[in-house]
Order: C-alpha cells, then structure tokens, then sequence
C-alpha cells in the first residue's frame, strides 16, 4: 500500500508539474480545436507550415510522400508548394538553415517540431503562435505571452496584418491542426478503423440479441425444461 502511495504521488507532480509547464507559468490557453479528420484544414496547415515556419524548424519524423498520401496532396502541388529543399518525395521534412547560422542569429537552434503537439499539446501551440506582442527591448522586437523572451521573431506578422482576426485565427488553427496530425499521423487509420470496429461492434451485439431471444423462446416455452 505504502509503495502504490508513493507512486501515485509522484505520477501526480510529474503531471502537475507537467501542466504546469505546458501553460506557460499560469498563462491561460485558448483551445486550439483542432481536428486531423478536417482535410482541408489539415492542407492549409501543410502549406501555412511549409511557407511560414520550415525555413527555420524541421520536422524530420515526418517525409513528403507520407503527407502527400495522408492528406490527398498531389505530386505537383507538393512539389510547388512544400518541397522547397528536397528533390526527392521520400525525403524526410527538414529546415535549410544551417545550424552554425541558427546559433548565430538566435543563439539556438531551432528545435524540431515533430512531437511538439505531443509534447505541449495543441492549445499551448495554437496559444503560442498568437501570443507575440511588440517589444523594443527584445533583438526581434516582439516577445510572447506563452514563452517568454523566445529566440523567435513572430513569423505570421504578414498574416497578422493582412488577413482579419478570423482568417487569421483560422491559420493558425491550420498550422496547429497541422503539427497535431504530425505528432502522430497514424491517428487518421486509427480513427478510421475505429469507426470499422465500432460498426462491426454494432451489428454484431443486433445480432447477438436477436440470437438470444430466438434461444430463450426455448427456455420459456418449456422445450428445455426439465421434465418432472
């Protein structure tokens, strides 16, 4: 008993602590509801992602032809539109910029973005991204409510000034969906065979049912009762 207390209290402050962490030292985080069902969506984030954020980050779990199956992208808009330093669609999905540049320009290199959703989980990313706010006294001139003093410029000002709060909202949306679907493409089978079973599931109980009923007919009407 002592020992099952012991590791209930400590799987609770890791996931205290956990929490935590993930919202930003008290910060509140908007929900991101994003949904990898949404292909659309999950497009407009592939090439929101690949246009704004790739030419810094990576996301080399990840490779062309998996994205491009996954998300019904044809090979030509693929290649005009996300493979912008890979010739080949096997390639995994990395950033151009040099790691000896990222350190000098931010003095990190930008990590990897694979399992960030998992990681922070998707109203932390979707919180994230809108958080910048200008601040002169950073080498960027913003900062960010979420990750404070982050060695990164806000790369969706473009869009923060073009498109109105909805729009923009819903690029940002995109690109979190996005990075969800990432974190754990196999998601998308697993849904959908979870639909199958869930079906099979269904007509298997009507059946059971109705199975039994024809059985306890029997049972009620005497034909297996046992004689006196």
């Amino acid at each position: 008993m002592k020992t099952f207390l012991t590791t209930f209290s400590t799987i609770a402050a890791i996931l205290i602590s956990f929490n935590v962490n993930a919202a930003g030292a008290g910060v509140h985080l908007e929900s991101a509801n994003t949904d990898i069902t949404d292909e659309a969506s999950l497009q407009r984030g592939a090439k929101s992602f690949m246009n704004n954020c790739s030419g810094c980050h990576s996301i080399e779990l990840m490779r062309y032809n998996r994205i491009a199956k996954d998300l019904n992208i044809d090979d030509a808009d693929m290649a005009k539109n996300l493979m912008f330093n890979a010739e080949k669609t096997g390639s995994t999905i990395f950033s151009s910029m040099p790691e000896k540049g990222a350190k000098e320009w931010f003095g990190t290199t930008p990590p990897d973005l694979s399992l960030t959703a998992r990681a922070r989980g998707t109203d932390w990313i979707y919180t994230y991204l809108k958080g910048f706010y200008a601040d002169d006294t950073r080498p960027y001139g913003v900062n960010n409510h979420v990750l404070v003093n982050a060695s990164m410029p806000d790369a969706l000002w473009q869009s923060k000034q073009d498109k109105t709060v909805q729009e923009f909202n819903r690029e940002v949306r995109d690109i979190t969906n996005f990075l969800d679907y990432v974190a754990e493409p196999v998601k998308l089978i697993r849904y959908e065979i979870g639909a199958k079973v869930l079906g099979f599931l269904f007509i298997l109980f009507i059946l059971s049912y109705l199975l039994k009923k024809e059985y306890w007919k029997d049972v009620k009407y005497g034909k297996w009762r046992a004689k006196d």
